[in-house]
């Protein structure tokens, strides 16, 4: 009988079936932690790509596979004794408590704090308990606990706000943007002397840079890329049917008439 309304037991209840080891899914019974990370990765960027296209109908779909790789981490735990998942719900919620102080008088989960807090009072406390957090976890550094997979825009952000937090910083956006213009005149040189090591090197200077301009304007580097990169899509996606409609494909149209076609679909 297929029950009408499936809960948090029955789901932790699948994942148990599907890791059986007699009759379980092969595939799944394949994996380990490291080889479901791709698949993580994967769901987060899906649920990303719902929420920027207010595709909200599908939200709720990406939202369970997400939360599916995170029952599926603790089978993996529990199965080899690391930790279950009340386990990851407990640490998770005495963490969020510990985390506002504000919100959990005491911290008591019912516990009332009546006096207001601004956003930046809220955001100044989250850093402090966190820096104690990494102090109890021999975390001295100030970039010790930042991620290396992180995808590199936000880490490289990251890294920054982390050292700008002990003040090695630039004063205001325009001293990151004359910083900019020395990278790329510095990119300008590498690809003068055609070496390829330099040009990396000096190419990821000016991403560095970029992204640091982004944090002193208020920008979110991965977010503000993201959108421009739709934007090309949409706009190169006019183009190609531009191109159809008049009957020659882009790839026999010469420099002008793409131009002319780019500005036509930048209109459009």
């Amino acid at each position: 009988m297929v029950n009408e309304h499936y809960d948090m037991a029955d789901l932790l209840r699948v994942m148990e079936r599907l890791r059986d080891p007699e009759h379980g899914c092969p595939w799944d019974l394949k994996q380990d932690f490291k080889s479901i990370v791709p698949s993580t990765l994967e769901e987060c960027y899906e649920l990303a790509n719902a929420i920027e296209h207010g595709d909200y109908l599908h939200v709720a779909e990406e939202l369970g596979d997400v939360l599916f790789q995170v029952v599926f981490y603790t089978q993996l735990g529990r199965e080899q004794g690391l930790f279950d998942f009340p386990q990851v719900v407990h640490v998770l919620a005495q963490k969020l408590i510990r985390r506002h102080p504000h919100v959990f008088a005491d911290g008591e989960l019912e516990g009332i704090v009546s006096a207001q807090t601004s956003v930046d009072s809220v955001k100044e406390s989250w850093e402090g308990i966190k820096e104690e957090e990494r102090a109890a976890k021999s975390q001295s550094g100030a970039l010790d606990d930042v991620p290396v997979a992180l995808p590199a825009l936000p880490r490289a952000q990251k890294l920054q706000k982390r050292a700008a937090r002990v003040n090695f910083d630039w004063p205001d956006a325009s001293f990151v943007l004359e910083k900019l213009q020395e990278e790329v005149d510095e990119l300008r040189l590498a690809m003068c002397n055609g070496k390829l090591g330099e040009v990396r090197d000096e190419m990821g200077d000016v991403i560095f840079t970029c992204v640091n301009l982004a944090r002193h304007l208020g920008v979110d580097a991965e977010g503000s890329l993201r959108e421009a990169s739709s934007k090309f899509e949409h706009r190169f996606k006019v183009m190609e049917a531009l191109a159809v409609k008049d009957g020659r494909p882009l790839s026999i149209l010469d420099e002008d008439e793409l131009d002319v076609l780019w500005e036509r679909a930048k209109h459009s």
